[in-house]
């Protein structure tokens, strides 16, 4: 698996640290968890933070967009350095619009999923977009407990893109106790948010998400 640690978990104070020592412990991508406080109960960070970092990493920046309506945000993020843009199924945004924008501005795709959001939602994209994201918790804060019964959703998800080069991301409550079932179940990137940045050895943590 890919393993994209959530900056949700870093420590604020010292973000462009926590970005260098994240990569150092071989973290592929960097998730980012831009929340507006209305389609989710948390205000985290918006344009200004992501352009910041992006000039001091070469990560890929995978934005996952919290937000009521994406489609407003699409091209101010592309601007400031995303590589792709995640957003959720449930806002008020255009889905086939949103990532036609998103392709537009040259990046790739993701659809999100709350835990209560069926697989059918999103059936009718799954032709358009590049990855497609199964929440593990509720949207919002780091440290949530995984739900394992999203795993017949990831599964179900996993068959319908059997063959097809495209991205199953898992994020939510994702440790070393659990990836294997994750990965099992069929997703091929997986969202880390205490267990990476909180760990005492990142690199183990990381290691063990690869493995499988």
């Amino acid at each position: 698996m890919l393993v994209s640690p959530s900056l949700l978990s870093a420590d604020f104070s010292k973000l462009e640290d926590e970005c260098k020592r994240i990569q150092a412990a071989g973290a592929d991508w960097l998730h980012l968890d831009v929340i507006d406080g209305v389609f989710a109960p948390n205000i985290t960070f918006g344009v200004p933070v992501v352009k910041a970092l992006r000039s001091k990493t070469d990560m890929v920046f995978d934005l996952h967009l919290m937000i009521t309506e994406p489609l407003k945000y699409i091209e101010n993020f592309a601007a400031v350095g995303a590589d792709f843009i995640t957003f959720h199924i449930e806002s008020k945004s255009d889905p086939a619009a949103t990532i036609k924008k998103i392709h537009d501005c040259g990046l790739k795709a993701g659809v999100a999923l709350k835990p209560g959001t069926p697989l059918e939602a999103v059936k009718p994209y799954l032709d358009m977009a590049d990855m497609i994201l199964i929440m593990t918790v509720e949207p919002g804060f780091s440290g949530q407990k995984f739900m394992a019964d999203m795993m017949p959703k990831l599964k179900e998800l996993s068959s319908l893109c059997a063959g097809e080069d495209k991205y199953i991301q898992v994020d939510g409550g994702v440790n070393t106790d659990n990836a294997r079932l994750v990965a099992e179940n069929g997703a091929n990137v997986v969202v880390g948010g205490n267990s990476v940045f909180c760990a005492e050895d990142p690199k183990a943590v990381i290691d063990c998400f690869h493995s499988y």
